[in-house]
Order: C-alpha cells, then structure tokens, then sequence
C-alpha cells in the first residue's frame, strides 16, 4: 500500500485493514486503527505504522474510542513462511514472554541479532517491544474483566515487575491500571467491564472477551465443522443452530483451560473494549468479534489461550482477500458468494489434530471420531474436576508413543502408524509448535512410514495453519470439484493461490450439502 491509499482507508473508516497497518496522529500524540470513528486527521499530521508495536515506540499511545490493540492480527503472518512471518506466529504464542528473544531466536535457527534486525525492519520494533505490546494488551483485559490485584494481573500478564507493569500502562494507555479499571467500570463497555465475580481468581464464569474478526464469519459452517468433528471428552458442542457454543480442554504451558465460543454474532457492527470497535464505511459492516470465556488454572496462559483459540477460528483470516481471489474463478464463485465468510479452522493443539488425522485416514469423519472418543477415554488425563462433557485432556504424545492402542479395534498398521507419529513429536523429528517450518515439517512427516500426502497435507493446513493447501486425492474434494464444474485440474495452476485451503473447505461443503440452491 502507499501512503495515499492508507489515507483513503482512514478516510473512509474501512475496517479491513484494521490490524494491516496502524495510523498515529501527530497533534494528539494518539494511534488508532484505520476504521477509528473519531474525526479524521488532516493528511499531513498522519503518520503509518506497521503494527502497534512500532507505534507505541514512536511515543504515540492507544486510542481509548477504537482499542487499537484489540484488532484482528493480520492474515499476511499465517501466509508467510519467511523469518517474519515465523516469528509473529511465535510471538503471538507467547514464546518470548516464556523463553525470551534466545529462545525464540533457537526455535526459528537464527542469532538473535538477526531476529531483531529482520523484525524491526519490516515492523518497526523488535521480539521484545512487540512481546511488551501484547503483555499490555493481556493486563488491559485482566483489568477490565477480573477483580483480580493489580500485583497478580502484572505477573499473569508476563512483565517482570509491577513497576515495569506500571511504567507501560501509563505509557500505551496514558492512565494507571487503577484508572484503565475504574474507566471501564464507569463506561460500561460490556463483557470487558464487567468483572466476572468478586471472589479471588477468575471465577466460575472464567474470563469474558471478545475475539474480534475482520469483515463477515460464516458461523453456521464453521461451528458445524467444528461440531461433526468435536471429540467426546475434550469437545462439546451445547445449544441448537444459531446458538451453540462450542467447548473444549486445552493443555496449556503453565497449566489447563476450558475454552467456550459462542456462536452467535452479537458484535457485528458494534462498539466495544474488545471487538471491533464502531466502524463505518465499506467493509466495515459485518466486523465483528466471537464471545469467549477461558476458564484457566494458571492466568499467565491467557495470551497463550487466546492466540490458540483464534487459530482454531482462524479469527485472523482476510475474507475480502480471499472472496476476491476465488470469486474470480467461474466455478467457485457461487460457493463464495453462497457462504461469506467462510474460514479454514486451525487446531488448538497440533499433536492432537496430528493423532486426528492419523485416525481419519480412509474412514469416514463419524468413525474417526468414534475412534478418538475411544483414545482420549483410555489414555488421557482426567480433570481434576470434569465441567459438563468436557472430562479429560488429549493424550500426551509421550504416552501414546508406547501404548499398546489394543482399545481402538485398529488394523495393527494404523496402531502402529499413530505410535511413530507420536513419538515424532515428542522427539522433535516432527516439529508441529507455532512458526514451524511447515516444508519441513510436510517432508518429515513423509519420511514416516504410513504417513502419505493427504495427512501431511491436512496436517499442515490445520496444525501449522497453512492457508494454501490443496488436498487433490481427497474424496469430499474430487466431489465438490465435479459437482462445481471447476475439472479436476483445479486448484493446481496456482489460479486459487494463496487460498486454496479456503477453496477446498468450499469444495468440502458443497459436496457435503449441494450448491446454496439446493439448500
């Protein structure tokens, strides 16, 4: 983009590019999101930024009408397979927060140096002052949605001190964490107002937020695939169409959680501390956010939780790009025109969805779930506590790298095939964290005996987030590109790139329930 096109964004309030680049207003000393409904500055008191990071350290402070870090993180992140693009999914993971810039200069085999360098060239701030601006952002919203003491919410957060705490709330937000409080408390500003409970800790309803997505979200679809696929005991799906939630256990690096989404779009269009913000102009419509709560056992995995929710829900997804890409094509532009929105679900555990994929080799999606279901009773591990259908945690990779699987009523190939698996990622021949190599990690999962290139492929879309896989040999997908009349040639020549996962959750769809005129 250049900078005349940025203006015309702001100048229109154009909420697809909130997150692609932030704008500081030089007389206010204030930064904001492209879609901000304040008044527009004057053109030549605009100056653009990269991320929130890089403004932050221009000295500009967050906007408190639009919350500049409450915007969707931008799509370009999931398609690059760079250095950059890496280390964004790294960071957002929290892994600087747990291990440092060393450690996440280790895990993407770079010096640290050349970390550092890279980052602050394309984003303008480094692993450091984009891991800051995520940790403030996680305080702002243990401020404004637990009654938690400020001392405890500065170390869940990840600073290091409550005076470091201190120092950055009055630095992005202009206020101390007692005012960010009782600011939010006075202004009302829904789930992030309101404190859960006035006991200690979290509470029984956990911690509400908002996880804010750019333009339309086909809910229908993707709860749907969600619900088809949810294990029992670590999945459940509660509620009728229009207004399900989706639940599930998530193993954490500090301790476990229980994540619920609900369904329904109450954001869409609104104001609000956590979503999107009030929005206007073209796009800006059908912004909006899911309503979440994480129940967790330690806060300091709340930003961890977070980011692993939002890939499952792929809330950080371009939909605009993606409709522009694939509506071009003849054949798919019904499917897109007939489910806006439609996003391709990450995982919130890699190793799980690895095992998944295992067991849905050359069965239906029904008895592969069956088959999980089966897993998780046997060798899981059981809450302390079970919370309505949700009973255990998936497997460890460890334990099911030498466990007997006499349970599952497999073939001894495919036992044998998910033990190699799984002790490929406990070992670390298969890396499968956020920000792996994903032609490395494809390549090494090939070189696993019973590993083909439809797991390897599905793996790749779902556990490391690759929005441009295109399974070609899947059933469900030589169906939906002959009921599209798109030829089973499709998907090959590069016309669909860099969606092709998208194209194929199309394809997956309409051969699963027909064209939208047949529904």
């Amino acid at each position: 983009m250049t900078d005349e096109s940025r203006y015309e964004a702001v100048r229109s309030r154009d909420a697809r590019f909130d997150g692609v680049f932030f704008l500081g207003v030089r007389t206010t000393g204030i930064y904001c999101r492209p879609s901000c409904p304040a008044v527009t500055p004057k053109r030549e008191n605009v100056r653009y930024y990269p991320s929130a990071a890089a403004a932050q350290r221009a000295g500009f402070r967050a906007c408190r009408r639009c919350r500049p870090d409450a915007v969707p993180g931008s799509a370009e992140w999931n398609v690059r397979a760079d250095l950059v693009g890496r280390a964004m999914r790294m960071i957002g993971d929290g892994v600087v927060d747990r291990e440092g810039v060393a450690g996440l200069a280790r895990r993407l085999g770079y010096s640290a140096r050349q970390v550092q360098r890279q980052l602050t060239a394309e984003l303008g701030a480094g692993p450091v002052a984009l891991a800051r601006a995520q940790r403030a952002h996680t305080a702002r919203v243990l401020l404004q949605t637990t009654p938690l003491p400020v001392t405890e919410i500065a170390f869940a957060a990840g600073f290091a001190s409550v005076r470091q705490f201190n120092d950055t709330t009055r630095e992005i937000y202009a206020r101390t964490p007692s005012q960010l409080r009782a600011a939010a408390a006075r202004g009302g500003h829904g789930p992030l107002a309101r404190p859960a409970h006035t006991g200690p800790g979290p509470g029984p309803t956990g911690v509400p937020l908002r996880l804010a997505h750019r333009g339309p979200y086909a809910h229908e679809q993707i709860f749907g695939f969600l619900e088809r696929r949810a294990i029992p005991g670590i999945e459940e799906v509660t509620g009728g169409p229009g207004g399900r939630t989706y639940r599930r256990t998530l193993r954490l690096p500090y301790g476990t959680g229980i994540a619920e989404v609900d369904e329904g779009d109450k954001g869409a269009g609104r104001a609000g501390a956590g979503g999107t913000g009030g929005t206007r102009g073209e796009g800006a419509s059908s912004a909006g956010w899911l309503d979440c709560r994480l129940h967790l056992t330690d806060l300091r995995d709340l930003t961890t939780a977070v980011q692993r929710v939002r890939q499952l829900f792929d809330l950080d997804a371009d939909p605009y790009a993606v409709a522009e890409r694939l509506g071009a094509d003849e054949a798919l532009r019904p499917l897109v025109d007939g489910a806006p929105g439609l996003r391709s679900p990450g995982a919130a555990d890699p190793h799980e969805l690895a095992v998944r994929a295992v067991l849905g080799q050359q069965i239906t999606v029904a008895a592969a779930r069956t088959l999980a279901g089966r897993l998780v009773a046997a060798y899981g591990k059981p809450l302390a506590s079970p919370d309505g259908g949700l009973t255990h945690l998936f497997p460890e990779a460890d334990a099911l790298a030498s466990a007997p699987l006499g349970e599952l009523g497999m073939p001894e190939r495919r036992r044998a095939t998910l033990r190699t698996v799984a002790e490929a990622v406990a070992d670390g021949t298969v890396l499968l964290e956020p920000g792996a190599d994903r032609d490395g990690t494809e390549r090494s999962l090939l070189e696993l005996r019973g590993i083909g290139p439809w797991t390897a492929g599905y793996v790749r879309m779902r556990a490391l987030g690759d929005p441009d896989v295109f399974l070609d040999g899947d059933v469900g997908v030589r169906h939906g590109l002959e009921r599209s009349g798109a030829g089973t040639g499709a998907g090959r020549d590069g016309a669909w790139r860099p969606w092709r996962s998208y194209a194929l959750h199309h394809l997956w769809y309409l051969a699963a329930y027909g064209p939208v005129t047949d529904r």
